[in-house]
């Protein structure tokens, strides 16, 4: 029987049993076994799922950025405060790990705030406040981790 075909049936049929076979096939060096397409294809969306991570959490920091900035309801600051200094820990934790998605960041930058401005524009409460369509503050990485914009 072809190895191939086993291992892509266990791959379609038990992902989990899959991921502790090629785990044991790698670190007894039986290369010869190892399932290389679908590892292959797993370590890409292990690089996609760091990426959408990083998008997603940076979409948040700016939309609660945002809301901190211009929406002047002071009932609400701490709780925007609490998620933006959540959202700033978990990027500098991806970011100590993976230090690379620092370059990714100033790629994604825009997609964020698009993501941001839209959420917030499309929340009931905040439709008459009129965000700016571009950042108005600085896009550095380590000042978004670590400014409070509203403070200027």
């Amino acid at each position: 029987m072809n190895p191939a075909i086993i291992h892509q049936s266990l791959y379609e049929s038990d992902y989990l049993l899959w991921t502790q076979s090629t785990i044991a096939k790698l670190k007894a060096r039986d290369f010869e076994q190892v399932d290389i397409d679908n590892l292959i294809e797993e370590i890409e969306d292990l690089g996609r799922s760091e990426k959408r991570e990083i998008l997603n959490r940076l979409a948040t920091l700016l939309e609660h950025l945002l809301k901190r900035i211009y929406v002047p309801i002071p009932d609400c600051f701490r709780g925007w405060e609490n998620t933006i200094a959540e959202q700033r820990r978990q990027i500098k934790r991806s970011m100590k790990v993976s230090p690379s998605l620092g370059l990714y960041f100033a790629e994604i930058f825009d997609y964020a705030l698009e993501d941001a401005l839209q959420e917030v524009r499309r929340e009931e409460g905040y439709r008459s406040i009129k965000f700016p369509d571009t950042w108005q503050f600085s896009r550095d990485l380590e000042a978004i981790l670590n400014t409070d914009f509203w403070d200027r």
